[in-house]
């Protein structure tokens, strides 16, 4: 048990050292300061501005960068979906695989293009090489791209600086920040003993029968695996994501995977603080995700540490619960993946949610309900903003002082946008598809499992589409045309819309005039008002999804403990 802790806390340590440096390093990057790789990126980056016809120093208001945002991905969506239909003729195709359904094919170009990455599908059996680096690969640098550029944005709208360029932002996302990191970590990975290779399928005699031959899935999979977590994309090269030994083969691969997937969520924060010259208030507000993070971490680990109580019984003593987890890793590396994936919104797994106890279904649903623990890729730092706004305002109207945030006025408009972003686009996304689905549970459905564990696997698909994470519980069958259409609509919804409406409040607050300093000013770099921020956000999050987490993994736990008292 101890050594299970240490892991985790060791873990947490490694993330909290490198987030000052990492946060530095892209202020740094978007601020226009001079890096340590200027001299081999600015000649490139020079090069690629001029191929794509981009004004770097033209800026951008809020509508224009929004289009730049829907645009692009438009034509990216396009791209990859031609790939996917075509992959039976385009080259690096061992094994021969055929299109798949244009359903699947479309609803798997929307997951990847939105930064979700949610699988219908085995990747080693449907998809060919080519499409898994040529279309999936591309998509994780440019989908985790739009989404730190949308984040910087909406930080240069909230600290009252022009938007910016979104192609440069884009571009200087991923050749300064997610391609270097990259190259080095997929080398690293592949001394670690992750495959990169386009040979097809070694066949191998079995053990049990010499005679016998089995075919084992390989392909170029180090360089996919880094940015998969780096990128908060979470999509595996193969059907078991992180669980498969080619994808995370030990415990010091799962540490870089874990590392990765914190990395820029959590740096993104002190980003602000030096975009805004505040980092006092960037560390308070760091300390509400992360606090809740820890919580979120203990909870899980705990009952999965504590096991399954019927099946202790039958044990006559106390056994973790390892149903579903590799024995590498075991339950204390399998509950903090869970959470980590959950909560930065990325999605890779090293074992089955589906088996966790009722704890950690709790859990992984509420961080995505929630979508600031850190949050999706850059996004779930604007979303911890809109909601530190909306505390703003609560609190001046509690207090009698004038809302307002870095010296500028919240009124109105910010409100509505911020409101709308967390109160309404969410839950529709999630709430409406899941109670159509539930309320035709054998023709649309396909629940492997009965009562209230059914109902939370029915909600997490589509919570998980909606929060652009992309995990799943399994155990549906979600490879249809009803699954593979609905999931498609919450994955637009919940990337799109709140993307928009983040560019429209970040613009708005860079249009406004800075009121100085009064005794009537409520300060928000204080702990007293972090903790109201932490109050509202949990608050929010139970008000509206408290209901499916009764019904759910509440309930199952209820159910457990009844089973056998």
């Amino acid at each position: 048990m101890l050594q299970g802790w240490i892991q985790i806390a060791l873990t947490l340590l490694i993330v909290v050292a490198i987030t000052p440096f990492f946060g530095r390093y892209m202020a740094r990057v978007f601020m226009g300061q001079r890096t340590i790789l200027d001299s081999v990126l600015n000649p490139m980056e020079r090069i690629l501005f001029s191929l794509g016809g981009v004004r770097a120093r033209e800026e951008m208001t809020g509508w224009q960068y929004a289009r730049a945002v829907l645009y692009s991905n438009l034509a990216m969506l396009v791209f990859i979906y031609l790939i996917f239909m075509f992959q039976g003729v385009l080259p690096f195709n061992p094994t021969g695989l055929s299109a798949p359904s244009w359903d699947l094919a479309l609803h798997t170009a929307i997951s990847f293009v939105t930064n979700t990455n949610q699988q219908h599908y085995s990747g080693e059996t449907t998809y060919s090489y080519f499409s898994q680096f040529a279309a999936l690969g591309f998509m994780m640098f440019t989908s985790a791209a739009t989404g730190i550029a949308v984040a910087i944005a909406f930080i240069r709208g909230l600290t009252g600086r022009p938007l910016g360029n979104f192609y440069v932002d884009l571009i200087q996302s991923i050749t300064r920040i997610l391609l270097p990191i990259s190259i080095v970590g997929a080398i690293v990975l592949i001394a670690a003993g992750i495959p990169e290779t386009l040979a097809s399928p070694a066949i191998v005699p079995t053990l049990e029968n010499p005679g016998v031959s089995q075919a084992i899935a390989r392909g170029p999979v180090a360089h996919f695996e880094i940015i998969k977590e780096l990128g908060e994309n979470g999509g595996g090269f193969f059907g078991i994501n992180s669980a498969h030994p080619f994808e995370n083969p030990n415990g010091f691969t799962n540490l870089i995977e874990l590392v990765a997937m914190l990395s820029i969520p959590t740096s993104m924060v002190i980003t602000y603080g030096i975009f805004a010259n505040n980092l006092k208030q960037a560390w308070l507000v760091f300390s509400i995700p992360f606090a809740i993070l820890v919580v979120f971490i203990v909870i899980t680990a705990i009952g999965e540490y504590q096991g399954n109580p019927a099946v202790n019984a039958l044990l006559a003593g106390q056994a973790p619960n390892l149903e579903g987890k590799e024995v590498r890793f075991g339950w204390a590396q399998s509950a903090l993946f869970a959470v980590f994936t959950t909560a930065t919104m990325c999605g890779a797994v090293n074992s089955l949610h589906d088996s966790f106890m009722p704890n950690g279904g709790f859990v992984t649903l509420s961080n995505m309900f929630l979508q600031i623990v850190f949050g999706g890729q850059g996004t779930g730092t604007a979303y911890l903003f809109a909601y530190l706004i909306l505390a703003v305002f609560v609190t001046g109207l509690m207090v009698g002082r004038t809302p307002e945030f870095l010296g500028r006025k919240i009124e109105k408009r910010e409100v509505v946008l911020a409101s709308f972003l967390i109160l309404l686009v969410h839950p529709i996304a999630i709430l409406i598809p899941a109670a159509i689905t539930l309320a035709f549970p054998e023709q649309l459905a396909g629940i492997s499992n009965p009562g209230f564990h059914g109902l939370s696997q029915v909600i997490y698909e589509y919570a998980s589409a909606a929060a652009n994470n992309g995990s799943g519980f399994e155990g549906l069958g979600d490879g249809t045309l009803w699954w593979n259409l609905s999931t498609s609509f919450s994955l637009l919804a919940g990337r799109y819309i709140p993307i928009v409406a983040l560019l429209l409040l970040a613009d708005s607050m860079s249009r406004k005039q800075p009121v100085p300093a009064t005794a009537g000013t409520l300060r928000t770099d204080t702990g007293l008002f972090t903790g109201v921020t932490a109050g509202v956000i949990l608050i929010l999050g139970a008000l509206t999804f408290f209901p499916a987490l009764a019904l759910g993994p509440v309930a199952e736990a209820f159910q457990i403990v009844k089973g056998i008292g």
